[in-house]
């Protein structure tokens, strides 16, 4: 069980870490390769939702390591209550980070910006990854975690809002 834990939280750790340096490469390549690319990838809106996403992905990776760790250490409690301080303080500034993600959207939408699309994907993708991380589980990834939400009728809430709301108990 140990052995199957740990793997699964290595697969984690390892994966979200891994989406954020392709995620910063195939940018980069992008602007460099694609002429066409460039007023997309470049612009003030579509910099500010990229961001916002890698510093979302960062604090997934960053999570799935202590976890990591404690299991190493055969410890299978929430985390320490000064770990849990810095994702509450991460939440509170994400929901910043969105709310002006919600202005840049509406100033998007009425001056008709080329990259509004762009912007709106990659917004919408960092919000996904907030909820997903701080509220509810949303990503299911294998056939039986697809058939237990089927199950459940609904999404439970994620590991980490589990931890912050025992912590403020």
């Amino acid at each position: 069980m140990q052995k199957r834990v740990r793997r699964k939280l290595v697969s984690l750790y390892t994966g979200e870490l891994f989406a954020v340096f392709t995620f910063a490469l195939m940018w980069l390549l992008y602007i460099q390769l694609f002429e066409w690319s460039v007023p997309y990838l470049t612009s003030f809106s579509s910099l500010y939702a990229f961001a916002l996403l890698e510093f979302i992905l960062l604090q997934g990776s960053y999570y799935w390591y202590l976890k990591l760790k404690q299991v190493k250490q055969n410890d299978f409690s929430n985390l320490p209550a000064r770990r849990l301080r810095t994702f509450e303080f991460f939440k509170r500034l994400n929901s910043l980070f969105i709310l002006i993600g919600l202005m840049v959207l509406i100033y998007q939408i009425t001056s008709k910006q080329i990259e509004l699309y762009w912007f709106i994907f990659l917004f919408l993708f960092a919000v996904i990854e907030h909820i997903n991380y701080y509220y509810f589980r949303i990503s299911y990834l294998s056939l039986e975690e697809l058939k237990e939400l089927k199950r459940q009728k609904g999404f439970r809430r994620s590991k980490l809002a589990k931890e912050l709301s025992n912590s403020t108990k």
